[in-house]
């Protein structure tokens, strides 16, 4: 049995009092214990609970996303099985379609045609499956015609920095365009970046059959009433349009009148390499090759077609083709040569290797044409502008071997004093272009757009010249249409083409199919 706990205590030899004290002072401390686990306890439920809303909140919102995703999964699946919304575009006044198709018509046209233009914008909206009406190529030519003549129309900003850079065009016939592009010297691009069709607008344009001195100068004092005299005048040294800037030197404004460099540099070739026996020799023997090898299996030899209009402008191509040759001749192995007997090979090209020092030494004059073409075309002329040429032209010319450097030299001599005679007009400051490449440029992009019909004389097509050198925009659209009727384009063209090469062809058949119909 056991003892009770007073027995016990009779065992020890503490008294009462203190025994009494210990288990008070015990009883506080489990006290104070109990309260800690207490508060504890109320410390991790206050815990739980908000873990528990934590929980339930983001239970709510897992709900709410799930939710989400299946309505963005729905309309995601609505929207693929629904054609394309495309841009809000209402009508413009009196017309059947809006701003935005009409210059997305206008800046296809440009690129790839008219016909193209019409095809593509049909494929692109099968390929979209959506089913807008979209307008016939005639429709498309119309558009491209007025914003056409309202470029030619717009106002000329006055200022006493114009460039023109004027220039003629002609296909077959007697018909000449003439095209005079404008350009503000502040505003030419810095030196080392070249021209671009943004820097500059069409002026004028004016198709003619005569263009003798007077005539020319007859469109400048025109032009000058609207602009202005200009502060300089450049052309490719045509007689009629150089000595037809007399008219422009008035009220005290001196027009400096400067030559266009690359057609300046294919001359300085021209006489250089005409007086060369053996550059004839080369030429004769290029177009016998051309004919013997055209339509064998040496035809992918055959050397580029010449351009009698142009043929020192595209020099380059006929000596790159040389330097492929022979390199081709002195590796039999190369994949080019594959099924082509080696005395083929020889018999119809190997007469190059006879002008391998003659070639060497045109390459050397057209590195030097070639880099001062670049420079010009990216610095202009200023005072100075020849000594920083001929600077940026003697590393080129020290690669040269020595026996390639005279006609080099010679070639180099006379680009340079072309460049100090056109800096010699102009005062501290000044820089101008001495380049008609834009504008040359401008004819490409023209001839591009009449595809086919580009060698068979000018049409009414010419009133669409104007646009080729911007893009349309739906507000450049809205104001060209608001400035350019239908009637007023059909009357430029008629005031300024007339009868066409093209009608009058048209009316010679008519006439011989009424008169042979019986």
């Amino acid at each position: 049995m056991a003892t009770s706990w007073i027995e016990q205590a009779k065992q020890f030899k503490s008294r009462m009092t203190v025994v009494a004290g210990f288990l008070l002072k015990s009883r506080e401390t489990q006290s104070r214990r109990a309260r800690a686990k207490s508060a504890e306890v109320e410390r991790l439920e206050r815990l739980v609970e908000q873990q528990e809303r934590s929980l339930r909140g983001l239970r709510e919102r897992q709900e709410e996303q799930a939710a989400e995703i299946a309505r963005l999964t729905a309309e995601n699946q609505r929207l693929r099985n629904r054609p394309p919304i495309l841009p809000d575009d209402p009508p413009l006044p009196r017309h059947e379609f809006g701003s935005k198709m009409i210059s997305l018509c206008v800046n296809l046209a440009k690129r790839i045609g008219l016909r193209a233009a019409a095809d593509v914008l049909r494929l692109f909206f099968d390929w979209l499956g959506v089913s807008p009406k979209t307008p016939v190529w005639t429709t498309i030519r119309v558009w491209l015609l007025r914003v056409g003549v309202a470029a030619l129309k717009r106002p000329i900003e006055p200022a006493d920095d114009w460039v023109w850079m004027a220039d003629h065009s002609n296909q077959i016939g007697q018909e000449k365009v003439l095209s005079i592009l404008g350009l503000r010297a502040s505003r030419m691009p810095p030196p080392g970046e070249t021209l671009k069709h943004e820097h500059v607008r069409v002026l004028e344009l004016e198709p003619g059959t005569s263009w003798k001195r007077e005539d020319v100068a007859a469109v400048y004092e025109r032009l000058e009433q609207r602009c202005g005299a200009p502060a300089a005048l450049l052309t490719d040294g045509a007689s009629e349009l150089r000595d037809a800037a007399q008219v422009l030197q008035k009220q005290g404004q001196k027009t400096v009148v400067l030559g266009d460099f690359k057609h300046h540099a294919a001359n300085v070739l021209k006489k250089v390499l005409e007086s060369d026996l053996r550059f004839l020799q080369f030429d004769r023997q290029l177009g016998r090759t051309r004919c013997a090898i055209q339509q064998t299996e040496l035809a992918h030899f055959t050397p580029p077609r010449p351009r009698p209009k142009a043929r020192f402008m595209n020099l380059a191509a006929m000596l790159r083709w040389a330097a492929m040759v022979r390199w081709q001749l002195s590796h039999p192995r190369s994949a080019a040569r594959a099924c082509i007997m080696d005395e083929r090979m020889n018999d119809k090209l190997g007469w190059l290797d006879g002008f391998r020092d003659d070639i060497a030494a045109w390459n050397a004059c057209q590195a030097v044409v070639s880099a001062s073409v670049t420079w010009i075309n990216e610095h202009g002329v200023s005072p100075g502008a020849a000594r920083r040429l001929r600077d940026h032209l003697r590393n080129l010319r020290g690669r040269d071997r020595p026996e390639d450097q005279a006609a080099s030299r010679l070639v180099t001599a006379r680009l340079l004093r072309f460049v100090r005679q056109q800096e010699s007009q102009l005062v501290e400051g000044q820089r101008l272009p001495l380049s008609t490449e834009i504008l040359e440029s401008s004819f490409g992009l023209f001839k591009q757009l009449e595809r086919q019909h580009s060698k068979g004389g000018f049409t009414s097509l010419l009133a669409g010249y104007g646009c080729l050198l911007s893009q349309c925009t739906p507000e450049s659209i809205r104001r060209d249409f608001a400035a350019v009727s239908v009637k007023a384009m059909r009357a430029w063209t008629n005031d300024k083409l007339g009868a066409t090469l093209t009608a009058k062809r048209q009316t010679a058949y008519q006439e011989y199919l009424q008169a042979t119909a019986s």
